[in-house]
């Protein structure tokens, strides 16, 4: 038996659970996963009932507004599904403009949760904090401190107060975003609290331990980090301690998350190819994972929680995202996954053609989404806004410097944001908004509207750089 033998092929049953696995997409077969999301985002029944005959989705902007000012819902109206329904039709294609440029690469972005500020991670130990209320202008411009490679990840607080940013070091740093002072130079102009994930260390240059992912709690309390020493830390901001740390994987830990405002589900994913679930309330007892999520064939990039505490999405190294229900998690907490093609590496090598169609045997996705290109980096995906799209979307960033948009029901690539000349390691929708920004390693930070600015911000596209293959 050759080395792929265990894992299907697109010609021996592949197509069973709904499809051509391929470089095409597997779209989502799980009844209740689809009725929820058409709950969020379907027009409410007597709205589409302008017009005699059988309504089609999608109901037009202009029967749904002759639906509201008749008040054919009775509620004189729009819900939020409904206006998810019109919203979710604009997608933000147009542009992009051009919001900022540097001279080092974009690792990490995001919005805050009103969508007032957006921050933006360098790897030359740049965090620029933008007001988007008033046209992109530059909120605070923080200089990070005891930087080890680049900044991996940095998150803000709920309430808008604190930043926090790590590196590939067992310190990460918090920063008080409200303070007078618009230049953050470390311990110069302002303090960048400490925050230990790990016990006293003598010489942090011979120390590996690396922190991949930050995240707060959605009270502000709490932070969850992911590290390459194949843990889980859990971080009390009250009490400036770990309060919790967990074994959690075979490999680094590159993502991490809470499951939803509860706070006390974590999702984790690794380069063991595993998404684990982890709940704090028996870990104490257990000692162990809840369960295990088994499907993908290379490692974990990014992991995006659609707050419900059920599903979740997960980029992975095998160039797919895959959309997980964790009621259908296997219990086989000691599963180990061994790689097959243990001689690629994504950082420098593009993906084997013959792996392009190979579905693990013990799959347990809801949904496999293929087109984006997961090299060089840890590349991220999200689920789209729940306000204006109603989550039926997923996106992600990608190698070859393009924005991918997937519709998460059909699996369907619905949109291509194609600029960027460098991988787009971050991209990020606008929570209230028809808008992406896109952040890239060529140093832009670029911004995707509906309708746009009806003008043409860029009109050549960058060149890529050409990638060498050795394998």
């Amino acid at each position: 038996m050759s080395r792929f033998g265990r894992y299907f092929d697109g010609s021996e049953g592949a197509n069973e659970a709904g499809g051509p696995i391929g470089n095409s997409s597997r779209g989502c077969c799980d009844d209740e996963f689809s009725q929820l999301t058409k709950i969020k985002s379907a027009p409410h029944e007597h709205l589409s009932r302008t017009s005699p005959g059988k309504a089609r989705l999608p109901i037009s902007p202009v029967k749904m507004l002759l639906g509201r000012e008749c008040n054919y819902n009775g509620r004189g109206r729009f819900s939020t599904s409904d206006a998810c329904h019109v919203l979710s039709r604009y997608l933000p294609v147009n542009g992009p403009s051009v919001i900022d440029k540097m001279r080092s690469r974009t690792y990490v972005s995001q919005f805050s949760a009103d969508g007032s500020l957006f921050i933006a991670g360098f790897q030359d130990s740049h965090i620029r904090i933008y007001d988007v209320d008033l046209g992109w202008k530059i909120h605070k411009d923080i200089q990070a401190r005891s930087l080890r490679w680049t900044i991996t990840d940095a998150s803000l607080s709920p309430d808008r107060r604190f930043l926090v940013y790590s590196s590939v070091s067992p310190t990460a740093h918090i920063v008080n975003v409200e303070s007078a002072a618009k230049e953050s130079l470390a311990n110069v102009t302002e303090i960048h609290e400490g925050l230990e994930f790990a016990a006293e260390i003598d010489n942090y240059d011979e120390y590996s331990l690396g922190i991949f992912s930050v995240k707060f709690s959605n009270d502000g309390r709490e932070l969850v980090a992911a590290s390459s020493d194949e843990s889980i830390y859990v971080y009390d901001l009250a009490a400036k301690r770990v309060n919790l740390r967990i074994p959690a994987h075979m490999s680094d830990v590159n993502a991490v998350c809470f499951a939803d405002e509860s706070g006390h589900i974590i999702y984790s994913g690794s380069d063991d190819h595993l998404c684990k679930v982890w709940d704090r309330r028996c870990f104490i007892n257990r000692g162990q994972a809840a369960g295990v999520l088994i499907g993908h064939l290379e490692g974990i990039t990014f992991i995006d929680t659609r707050g419900d505490g059920r599903y979740l999405i997960s980029n992975g190294k095998d160039q797919s995202i895959k959309l997980w229900d964790i009621r259908k998690m296997s219990s086989d907490v000691n599963y180990t996954s061994r790689r097959h093609y243990a001689d690629w590496d994504y950082r420098w090598m593009e993906y084997p053609e013959q792996a392009k169609n190979l579905r693990h045997p013990d799959d347990l996705s809801l949904a496999t989404y293929r087109g984006h290109s997961v090299l060089c980096t840890l590349i991220r995906c999200y689920f789209s806004p729940a306000y204006s799209t109603g989550q039926k979307y997923i996106y992600t960033g990608s190698t070859d410097g393009s924005v991918y948009i997937y519709d998460v029901v059909s699996g369907d690539q619905v949109a291509k944001l194609d600029f960027h000349g460098e991988p787009v390691r971050d991209c990020n929708w606008h929570p209230c908004y028809p808008m992406i920004v896109s952040s890239s390693w060529d140093g832009i930070i670029a911004s995707w509207e509906f309708p746009g600015k009806g003008e043409d911000s860029m009109l050549v596209k960058r060149t890529r750089r050409r990638r060498r293959v050795f394998y």
